[in-house]
């Protein structure tokens, strides 16, 4: 398991003082980007080979939103891995070490030059240190759109501070664009995340929202293809 420290300071904070979902979302794909530092055969051969990890799909139960000056540790830990994908659990625990965000995600093995999976041999995934899968509600990775009865919202241009350094939108700014559609009073429990097509700086994301009976489902699509869908549910 590797683990970073946080504090929840002013700007990571919502106008009530709680971490914003968008601020907790980074600080879990920081430790899980890290985290390639304790695992010194798996970064080897991602440089020899010009590859890196890309967020496929996560999901997200928030058990309490910690409050400003709150203490955290996030703490990520892989629990099985394939040729192509690996899956891994990243928790965000308070001061008394209990969780405040339970989640699941899963990467993909990218060549980063062809933009394309790339498989990685099985004495790197010997290499890999594994731990037992997390208790948590473990659901569907993938997201089923609703064939009708969504409202398609305006454009929105994908900005410089939108992009990380794999020259695409970062997963988290997919989610902060996407919450700014919800209703004011919505209070997220539960998230889940599809990462389809990467989006690019000077790409509009046209977000189509669908009002299901028990969470509100945003796609975010580049022309006619759906880019990311993200499920908030409470």
């Amino acid at each position: 398991m590797y683990s970073l420290r946080f504090k929840v300071t002013t700007s990571t904070c919502d106008s009530d003082g709680r971490l914003k979902l968008y601020s907790a979302l980074q600080m879990m794909q920081d430790c899980s980007e890290m985290w390639l530092d304790s695992e010194p055969g798996v970064k080897q051969y991602f440089a020899d080979n010009d590859m890196t990890q890309l967020l496929v799909s996560r999901q997200v139960e928030i058990v309490r939103v910690p409050t400003f000056k709150e203490e955290l540790t996030v703490a990520t830990s892989v629990y099985d891995t394939k040729s192509l994908y690996g899956f891994r659990n990243t928790f965000i625990y308070d001061a008394a070490g209990k969780p405040c965000y339970r989640t699941w995600s899963m990467g993909a093995f990218v060549d980063k030059t062809a933009g394309k999976l790339k498989r990685i041999d099985d004495a790197t995934i010997a290499s890999l240190t594994l731990e037992p899968k997390l208790e948590m509600n473990y659901r569907e990775r993938r997201i089923i759109l609703p064939k009708a009865g969504g409202e398609t919202l305006e454009p929105i241009k994908v900005l410089r501070a939108d992009i990380d350094y794999n020259k695409h939108v970062n997963n988290a700014n997919y989610v902060r664009m996407a919450m700014e559609l919800l209703p004011e009073q919505c209070e997220v429990r539960n998230l889940r995340m599809e990462y389809r097509v990467p989006a690019k700086l000077g790409d509009l994301l046209t977000p189509t929202i669908y009002r299901c009976a028990s969470s509100i489902v945003v796609a975010l699509s580049i022309g006619s293809d759906v880019s990311t869908i993200i499920e908030f549910s409470e």
